[in-house]
């Protein structure tokens, strides 16, 4: 039989429809043709429902001929259409094209097909050199990438070194993502509790009536709010994200952008390697301190729910027997949670008599972390530093990258450099544990989330974070439960 292919990803007024195609190559055929489309199909991949079922035809031996109006109407990628054309010419089945007009079973119709395709995979590698360069010069420059503004902000147009560009400014919304950050990082309420309260006050987000775990969560990743200083360079260089500027250039003024292509439905900000990050042209909203002390939250809170723990009890993972220091599992007997010992049921190694139930010993450990709290809020709370150490840090930055450069030259030096490079590394490392010291004598530690309603009002999730956030371990007994504090 004869086959017509045709495939069209979308339709665009500049783009020949199904119709068209299969119109075009109905003028090739000699005999009635049977027809494969894929509507709304890609070219990147040969993976289509019609293509593979012609391709099956091929493989059973009753394809004589395969018609398409253009060679890329089969795959945009060379080394898909060579595999396929190699599978063509095993089972004989001949290629034509319309607009290209050449056929396969012809010399020269075989050479045409390796230029065109050769031609058409230059073009395609130039085009994407090309966007990518324009991809780092928006970069470069701060401009918005483009797509709704991020809650908060509002994108206007603007020209920037001579050239027309779009970026953020704040609108009505902005005190609300204060509000967030602020909430989340120090009020130790969850997720939930503010999305929660945000519907309460009739707050709308972008694109939707109502707030959930999710909005509230891509909010406090993005570092769009951010005040970007040396400590969030460090904690996105450690996550494995490529810098664009340097250190030098996080002065804690403007914010970053997030580079990266994404699958769809992917988390944008759950995996960040071989994503860009990048200054923005917008100051930021959010200081480094309150913007990273959500960061930690937020790690913290993913890998507590990584351990599928903390079904039945806020306490996971914190209770111990206070009689061999192993951890104490929940059962489930007749209605009721109890504790039981998995140094005595798993190891044999303990003989202690748990009855307390899981209940017993939240009510007990709740008591004494409000009492924690309690004292933390009564504490006198150091005033803000006026000065970070912003500097000191960056020059530390930059004293660990001329260390690291040195070392990786003394393979290559004689005895005598060799000595004046110990002594150089030795006068850097000298000048590190200065200003370390310095640093160091400004805490920027966030304080401890201090909860603004009794702990015992506070939601499942609430708890839990604050637990896992102030408490080491609770040792549990029959006799008494003592909770140890970080």
């Amino acid at each position: 039989m004869i086959a017509i292919y045709a495939r069209q990803s979308v339709d665009k007024k500049d783009s020949l429809s199904i119709d068209g195609q299969i119109e075009l190559c109905r003028k090739e055929c000699s005999e009635e043709p049977e027809v494969f489309a894929d509507r709304g199909y890609s070219g990147k991949n040969t993976d289509r429902p019609a293509f593979q079922k012609m391709m099956k035809a091929v493989k059973r031996g009753e394809v004589d001929k395969i018609i398409v109006y253009r060679l890329d109407r089969i795959s945009r990628s060379i080394t898909d259409f060579g595999a396929v054309w190699d599978m063509l010419k095993e089972h004989g089945t001949e290629f034509v094209s319309v607009n290209e007009k050449f056929d396969t079973s012809t010399p020269v119709g075989r050479a045409m097909v390796y230029i065109i395709m050769v031609f058409a995979q230059l073009e395609r590698e130039t085009i994407a050199e090309r966007i990518k360069d324009n991809y780092y010069q928006r970069a470069k420059r701060g401009v918005y990438p483009g797509g709704p503004a991020p809650f908060g902000f509002s994108v206007k147009r603007t020209v920037l070194g001579g050239k027309a560009a779009s970026v953020l400014v704040p609108n009505e919304h902005i005190k609300t993502v204060e509000e967030i950050f602020e909430r989340y990082a120090y009020s130790g309420v969850s997720l939930g509790s503010i999305a929660a309260l945000l519907v309460k006050q009739g707050i709308t987000g972008i694109g939707r009536k109502t707030w959930d775990n999710v909005s509230i969560s891509r909010i406090l990743h993005n570092p769009v709010y951010v005040k970007a200083d040396a400590d969030v360079y460090y904690f996105y260089r450690e996550k494995g994200l490529v810098l664009f500027n340097e250190i030098d250039d996080f002065t804690g003024k403007k914010a970053l952008f997030i580079w990266g292509r994404r699958d769809r439905g992917a988390n944008k900000y759950a995996n960040l390697d071989e994503q860009l990050i990048a200054l923005t042209a917008h100051d930021g909203i959010i200081d480094s301190r309150t913007f990273l002390a959500c960061q930690r939250k937020l790690d913290s809170n993913r890998q507590l729910k990584r351990t599928g723990c903390g079904k039945y009890t806020w306490l996971s993972g914190l209770v111990k027997c206070d009689q061999c220091g192993y951890s104490l599992r929940v059962i489930h007997t007749r209605g009721y949670l109890y504790f039981y010992c998995s140094g005595k049921s798993n190891l044999h190694l303990c003989d202690a008599k748990h009855t307390e139930s899981v209940r017993e010993v939240e009510n007990e450990a709740a008591a004494q972390i409000q009492a924690e709290l309690d004292r933390l809020a009564d504490a006198p709370e150091k005033d803000e530093p006026v000065d970070s150490h912003n500097a000191e840090k960056i020059e530390v930055a930059k004293i660990d990258g001329q260390i690291e450069n040195l070392i990786d030259r003394l393979e290559e030096s004689n005895e005598i450099t060799m000595r004046y490079m110990n002594q150089r590394i030795a006068a850097l490392d000298s000048r590190r544990s200065e200003l370390l010291n310095l640093i160091n004598t400004v805490s920027n530690r966030p304080r401890p989330s201090v909860p603004d309603v009794p702990f015992a009002e506070l939601d499942f999730d609430a708890k839990k974070a604050i637990a896992h956030m102030l408490v080491s371990r609770v040792e549990a007994g029959p006799e008494h439960v003592k909770v140890i504090f970080k």
